[in-house]
Formats: structure tokens, C-alpha cells, sequence
């Protein structure tokens, strides 16, 4: 049976009353507790990966246990959008968005994997690192070097268009590094060009999760922001026409459109 929680919504809003746990508070909500239940929740689902056994229901399983732990130290979570990838009924896509912290990554599956199943473009560095490299292989995740970007946009739209020639779906975040703010001028077209290629649509996707900082030691150890909202918010299937420049603009006007929105305090 699925463990997804978002099962027949468009949107989805952390309830009110949801209540903060009480390690949290035992802890003075530290950041040490979410790193805590956040590092079991990786390395458990990394060992899930070794066995060969991180399908469908285990992928969104464990990735719907990083919602709840956001939720458990106080914060709210907020999705828009959900129709749009079910709208895709299977079919594969380009999903494309701002990059704004390792949350994304970690609460991805926990959101669109009951309909979309996807890869991901990651540094060919992070295949060292124990139990990552084994969930990245599971996925078929496409390592680039980012030391020569002519030979990455090839590995991507060689491998990439397989992945997407097989019914998987791509998720891409164009920005060559995580930022608080989104800035079009990173916000380059690989995505666009890589559905060209595969002649399969793009979706846009405009996320904020900023809840989780970068550390100034250790990188992704950062200080943890409960008050902060976490917002994903997808838009409709495009499909590419010419050279798709038109689509470029289209999504980094919707990207730039929901930070309005969520900057105005708005759903």
C-alpha cells in the first residue's frame, strides 16, 4: 500500500494544530534534531539502495518522513499544483526548478513520485559519499564533473534523453549553484534544450526551502528556520515549439511569478 500523503489533492496545507514533537523541544529546537532524524532517514534509505530494494513505495516512504520531520520542528508546509502532474497521466517530462537547498532532493519523492518516477542531474562528487551513492545509482541519477560544461550539457542530453526515452521522467535545477534567490541570469536552458531533444514536454516548478540554511563550516549542516515556509508549486505541461525559447521565459516567469506571490504573503 502507498504511503503517499497527498493522495486525489491539488494542494496541500500543514494543518494548524499539527503538533511540534517534543525531542524538538527537549532539544531547545536545536538544528540537531532535525540533522538527527534527517541523517536516519538517509542512511536508512541508503541501505534500502544496497539491497536493491528502494522502489516506488520505499522511495516515498522514506522521503515522507523528511515532510514530517519539517512539520514535527514546527514548520508548514504548502504545495500547489499536484493536478498538473497527475495531468501527465505516466508521460514523461522535464521538471524544472530553482534550487534552493537540500530539502528539495530529500522531499521530492515524498511529493511527486506517486506520479511521477524521475531522475535526477547531480556532481559526479557526491558518488563518494556512503549510502548517497548508492540511492544516486538506484535512480539512475547522471553525474557530471561541472569542470567542463560543454561535456556536461552532452552527458545530460545523451543520458538524460535515455532516461526519458525509457518513460522516466528528468528533474533538472538549471541554477549552477543552491541560492536563497532566484535569479533568471543562472537560470540557464538545459532543461528546455534536453526536452527538445526527447520531444517530450517541460514542467515548471517554483520551490522554496529556505527552511534549511548552508552552514559556514560544514555545508550542509546549516542552521535550521521552522518559521519559514516551504513551498513547492508546480505549473501545467508545455510543450517545446522551435528553437523553445518561449518555454525558457514561460518558466522562469512562473518561478518568478510564485516568489511574488510568496514574498505578498500569499497561498
Amino acid at each position: 500500500m502507498s504511503e503517499y500523503m497527498f493522495s486525489g489533492m491539488d494542494s496541500y496545507d500543514t494543518p494548524a494544530n499539527h503538533p511540534v514533537a517534543s525531542g524538538f523541544k527537549w532539544m531547545l529546537r536545536s538544528r540537531w534534531y532535525f540533522y538527527m532524524r534527517n541523517f536516519g532517514i538517509f542512511v536508512r534509505t541508503g541501505k534500502c539502495a544496497a539491497r536493491g530494494e528502494l522502489d516506488k513505495k520505499n522511495q516515498i516512504r522514506f522521503s515522507s518522513g523528511n515532510i514530517r520531520l519539517v512539520e514535527d520542528c514546527g514548520g508548514t508546509v504548502h504545495l500547489r499544483g499536484l493536478n498538473h502532474l497527475r495531468d501527465l497521466n505516466g508521460q514523461p517530462a522535464v521538471i524544472i526548478g530553482n534550487h534552493m537547498s537540500l530539502l528539495e532532493t530529500a522531499a521530492l519523492h515524498a511529493i511527486i513520485r506517486e506520479h511521477v518516477d524521475f531522475s535526477f542531474v547531480i556532481k559526479e562528487s557526491l558518488l563518494k559519499v556512503p549510502y548517497l551513492r548508492d540511492i544516486l545509482i538506484s535512480l539512475n541519477a547522471i553525474p557530471v564533473g561541472r569542470t567542463n560544461p560543454r561535456e556536461d550539457l552532452k552527458t545530460v542530453l545523451t543520458e538524460g534523453k535515455k532516461i526519458l526515452e525509457s518513460g522516466r521522467s528528468m528533474v533538472v535545477f538549471p541554477q549552477s549553484t543552491r541560492t536563497r534567490t532566484f535569479e533568471p541570469e543562472q537560470f540557464n536552458s538545459i532543461g528546455v534544450k534536453l526536452a527538445k531533444a526527447a520531444g517530450v514536454p517541460v514542467v515548471p516548478m517554483a520551490l522554496k526551502t529556505d527552511i534549511l540554511e548552508c552552514g559556514k563550516i560544514i555545508r550542509d549542516l546549516g542552521p535550521v528556520f521552522p518559521e519559514r515556509e516551504v513551498r513547492f508549486e508546480f505549473g501545467p505541461a508545455m510543450e517545446i515549439e522551435g528553437n523553445g525559447q518561449e518555454q525558457q521565459k514561460k518558466i522562469i516567469e512562473f518561478i518568478g511569478n510564485a516568489f511574488t506571490s510568496w514574498e505578498n504573503g500569499k497561498k
